[in-house]
C-alpha cells in the first residue's frame, strides 16, 4: 500500500504545448504563397453530403467567363464528380482519402503540382462533412460554405465551426423552400451570431439562381 502511494504521488502532468495542426497549418502557408505567386485565387468548399458543392461549382465555373477556372474534387470514394467536370472542359484532379474525413495540406500539396496551374481561380470540394474539414487550412485564400434548406434551419447551431470559419455562404436548394420546414430567420439568427460579415446568398442549384451574385464576390475577390 505504502508503495503504491509513492507511485501515485510522482505521477506528474506534461503539458503539451505544440500545436497538433502544426505541420498542417505550415504546408498551408507554403501552399497559399505558392498559389498567390501563380496568381491563382483558391477556394475551399465545405458542405455536407448533398449539400450541391459539385453542382454549385459548375453553376459558378459558367459564370466566371473572365478567369480560368481548375477544381481539386475530395471524395473518400470514387470519381464521379471528377469526370462530370472533366466532361464539361474543367481541368480537374481527383483525390480519395480512403476514409479520412478532410482533405490536408499534404494532399493538396501534391494535387496542385500534378494540375500545373497558373492565374485564374482554384475550387477545392472538400469531403462531404461539416465538422473536419472547417478545422484545416488547406493553402485556401477563403472558405465557401454550401448549407441547404433541406438540411434543416438548424445547422449553424449544431455545426457552428463551420458557419464561423466560412467567408460566403450559399444557401442552396431554395427552389425547395415552398415544400419544405426552414425557418430562415432561425437559419440567419444563428449564422449571424457566430459570423456577422459573411454574405449569405440564396442559390439554386437546379434553376441557376443566385450564382451570378457569388460569382461576383469572388471576382471582386481575385
Amino acid at each position: 500500500m505504502k508503495s503504491r502511494e509513492i507511485a501515485m504521488s510522482e505521477n506528474k502532468e506534461i503539458e503539451i504545448m505544440q500545436s497538433v495542426y502544426e505541420k498542417n497549418d505550415q504546408a498551408a502557408a507554403r501552399i497559399q504563397a505558392s498559389l498567390t505567386k501563380s496568381g491563382i485565387y483558391a477556394v475551399n468548399v465545405m458542405g455536407a453530403p448533398g449539400a450541391g458543392k459539385t453542382t454549385s461549382l459548375i453553376q459558378l465555373i459558367k459564370r466566371l467567363e473572365e478567369v480560368t477556372a481548375y477544381v481539386i474534387e475530395g471524395d473518400i470514394e470514387a470519381d464521379f464528380d471528377t469526370k462530370t467536370l472533366k466532361s464539361l472542359g474543367v481541368k480537374a484532379i481527383q483525390i480519395n482519402t480512403g476514409g479520412a474525413c478532410h482533405l490536408d495540406s499534404p494532399l493538396i500539396g501534391q494535387a496542385v503540382e500534378e494540375l500545373h496551374i497558373s492565374d485564374g481561380v482554384l475550387f477545392i470540394e472538400n469531403i462531404g462533412n461539416l465538422v473536419c474539414p472547417a478545422e484545416f487550412m488547406i493553402g485556401e485564400h477563403a472558405k465557401m460554405l454550401i448549407s441547404t434548406v433541406t438540411e434543416g434551419s438548424d445547422k449553424p447551431y449544431k455545426y457552428p465551426l463551420a458557419f464561423e470559419k466560412a467567408d460566403i455562404i450559399l444557401l442552396n436548394k431554395c427552389d425547395l423552400l415552398p415544400y419544405v420546414d426552414f425557418d430562415e430567420d432561425f437559419f440567419m439568427k444563428g449564422v449571424r451570431a457566430l459570423n456577422k460579415t459573411a454574405p449569405v446568398i440564396r442559390v439554386s442549384g437546379k434553376t441557376g439562381e443566385g450564382y451570378e451574385k457569388a460569382a461576383e464576390w469572388i471576382m471582386e475577390k481575385i
